[in-house]
């Protein structure tokens, strides 16, 4: 299961560096069931290795010149704001067991339950949104929208341990009117930015880390990103976002079946 759970952080980089979001999706699950990680402390340490292996993607998107750094600066802000907020003050306060009757349900249920709602999300919003490559998309350019789903995409950072890529693009090239490429590069400096100081929080917290485990998956993503820099040009973004979509589907539903039966 280690081994899988190491193949599967190669993956997540791929994703993660070639369509600016989605594969970070996979790195709660990937610490939760296949390397037996609590899934409160799951969530922070996505935070650090999705951050890490975001800011190697953007520095090499930077280097192309594909960043625009107002727009994704002024997406980040609100976002590390609301991340780390959720991260040293919120979760903490959240009891360990949060309903005892009817039934039980524990923080760490609820925190893969909704795991596997957001994953669902991002499945939908893959399989129904198409790549763009034009140059220049229309958008509406509204500063109080921009605000608002950077500081709801910061918040469910924080409380779910996911880079919220899938949803940062769709802002940038509907809300902000940015090409795709550029989309992608800016996804992944804001990711980058948000989960880096989100993790401060969980320090704050006091989380206690493995330094062994979290770097061994932060180099399987870094090689993943490496890859997906060197091939990004050659694959096709709709197959390829349409394929990760329907993986993550299966993960989601798998997660239901765990969780709740």
């Amino acid at each position: 299961m280690i081994i899988l759970g190491f193949l599967a952080a190669v993956l997540m980089g791929v994703v993660l560096g070639t369509i600016g979001g989605g594969g970070s999706i996979l790195t709660v699950p990937i610490l939760v069931y296949l390397l037996n990680v609590e899934p409160s402390t799951a969530t922070g340490y996505s935070l650090l290795i999705v951050g890490f292996t975001a800011a190697f993607g953007a520095v090499s998107y930077y280097r192309q010149g594909l960043i625009e750094m107002k727009a994704a600066i002024t997406f980040a802000i609100p976002s590390i704001i609301a991340v780390y907020v959720t991260r040293a003050f919120i979760m903490p306060a959240i009891p360990d067991v949060l309903l005892e009757t009817p039934f039980v349900l524990r923080k760490d249920m609820l925190i893969m339950v909704a795991f596997g709602v957001l994953m669902l999300a991002a499945a939908i919003m893959m399989l129904t949104k198409k790549q763009s490559t034009n140059t220049h998309q229309s958008g509406s350019h509204n500063p109080l929208l921009i605000v608002a789903e950077g500081a709801l995409v910061g918040m469910a950072t924080g409380m779910l341990g996911a880079g919220g890529g899938f949803l940062i693009i769709p802002a940038l090239v509907l809300l902000m009117g940015m090409e795709m490429k550029k989309a992608v590069g800016a996804s992944l400096l804001i990711i980058a930015l948000k989960s880096l100081i989100g993790f401060t929080g969980d320090l704050q917290a006091g989380i206690e880390i493995d330094f062994t485990l979290i770097g061994s998956l932060i180099a399987c993503t870094l090689v993943g990103m490496w890859i997906a820099t060197k091939i990004a040009d050659r694959l096709d973004g709709d197959k390829l976002q349409k394929g990760f979509a329907y993986f993550t589907l299966i993960i989601a539903t798998l997660i239901f079946i765990k969780e709740l039966l």
